[in-house]
């Protein structure tokens, strides 16, 4: 950040009086311009004993699979913005269901959200953002081509858990996504 949003003036990155962390400073007005973490919500999106992944159009990882997710708008809550983003990439209307999974990823101040969801009909089909969408049983599932790690770990314990027959909530981080 150069500039103030407030007054448009020179900001400086440096530590406010009461605080412990560097921010970015406006030199004439005063303002303070806190940067958080980015939220990503999405779901698993369950049929039967399918779930639903996109094969993404856009990059990052462009070509490779993921589930339904995306950055969390203004104004609307966790499970409307995972709801929003799964008709946004796969054109399929969902029930949100139990919140799934909570993972930090500081290195890119991201915090993934996803929850399980219920396809409420198999009409889908691939969003502006998604090349293909198509629904996969766990032998199915390409591994070797999933687009995140934030993706491959509660896929992962997903199908372990539903093997099991208990599946549960996990608050997880992931310190670099690229291993």
């Amino acid at each position: 950040m150069k500039y103030c949003s407030n007054c448009g003036m020179p900001v400086q990155l440096r530590i406010p009086e009461g605080d412990t962390l560097p921010r970015h400073v406006c030199s004439t007005c005063s303002i303070i311009h806190y940067e958080n973490p980015k939220i990503v919500v999405g779901c698993i999106p369950e049929w039967e004993d399918k779930i639903l992944l996109c094969r993404r159009a856009i990059e990052p990882r462009h070509g490779l699979w993921t589930l339904p997710a995306g950055f969390m708008e203004n104004a609307e809550s966790l499970a409307q913005g995972a709801e929003r983003e799964t008709w946004e990439e796969a054109n399929a209307r969902v029930e949100m269901g139990e919140l799934y999974s909570i993972y930090s990823l500081p290195h890119i101040n991201q915090v993934h959200v996803l929850f399980r969801a219920r396809l409420l009909d198999l009409d889908f089909k691939p969003g502006i953002e998604s090349l293909d969408v198509k629904l996969f049983q766990e032998s199915e599932i390409p591994w070797d081509t999933l687009a995140f790690r934030v993706i491959r770990e509660p896929l992962n314990r997903y199908f372990e858990e539903r093997r099991r027959g208990q599946l549960g909530f996990h608050l997880g981080t992931i310190e670099d996504v690229r291993k």
